[in-house]
């Protein structure tokens, strides 16, 4: 059983940086594959950023690219979420996952652990 807890959300102007952190417990984490996944009231968890197990791939959504970088540090079993150029639509919950295997997925339910979430507001 993986334990994901983020952190590093908060309130921030336009234009801001944030970096989010998710410590993972309770497993092998290199043996995971790290996403990141955003919420909005009344709508769907959608996908921002995967990384490989080994950190050596990533993928991003397309409303982030060139905005966010995801990367990881497994000898800290902590994946992070660099965040700049921060817009009013990217204020949502934000969570981290594991899964297990190679693929970069994009899809909510081939995810297997999920943290709690940390909010990130951005103000205009």
């Amino acid at each position: 059983q993986v334990q994901l807890l983020e952190s590093g959300g908060g309130l921030v102007q336009a234009g801001g940086s944030l970096r989010l952190s998710c410590a993972a417990s309770g497993g092998t984490f290199s043996s995971y594959a790290m996403g990141w996944f955003r919420q909005t009231p009344g709508n769907e968890r959608e996908f921002v950023a995967a990384i490989s197990r080994a950190g050596r791939r990533t993928s991003d959504a397309d409303s982030v690219k060139g905005r966010f970088t995801i990367s990881r540090d497994n000898p800290k079993n902590t994946v992070y979420l660099q965040m700049g150029n921060l817009q009013p639509d990217d204020t949502a919950v934000y969570y981290c996952a594991a899964r297990r295997g190679v693929v970069l997925s994009v899809v909510t339910r081939e995810y297997t652990y999920w943290g709690q979430g940390t909010q990130v507001t951005v103000s205009s």
